[in-house]
């Protein structure tokens, strides 16, 4: 996953002008946009690669920003410790067999997800 060094702000467009957004902003404008998406609506993004699984542990509007900022150094580790990995065919077997529902945001190229638990 391409990702640039990490800077405090965001930046954003609005009718073709870019506005900067502080992490407190980025990270409401994030949780306005987060939403439920089921697995077949998620299934063309799977196909092409652009799921970001996010574990039950992390907060995903923590992880989508963390993206927007291209915080490196936290992505990697996240990575590293398997809190955050590309969607694979495992993840899609499951997710079909139990109708998964998810949480989703989208940060450009990626779909961001976490697992809505059920109980």
């Amino acid at each position: 996953m391409p990702v640039r060094p990490h800077h405090s702000s965001y930046f954003t467009m609005t009718d073709n002008e870019p506005i900067e957004l502080n992490p407190e902003d980025l990270r409401q404008k994030i949780n306005l946009e987060t939403g439920r998406l089921s697995w077949p609506e998620l299934q063309r993004h799977f196909a092409r690669g652009m799921v970001l699984v996010v574990a039950k542990e992390l907060d995903l509007i923590e992880v989508a920003a963390r993206i927007a900022e291209n915080d490196a150094q936290t992505i990697a580790e996240w990575k590293a410790s398997g809190d955050i990995h590309v969607a694979n065919d495992a993840n899609a077997m499951q997710w079909e067999a139990a109708n998964t529902l998810f949480w989703a945001n989208v940060v450009a190229p990626w779909v961001v997800v976490q697992e809505i638990t059920r109980q």
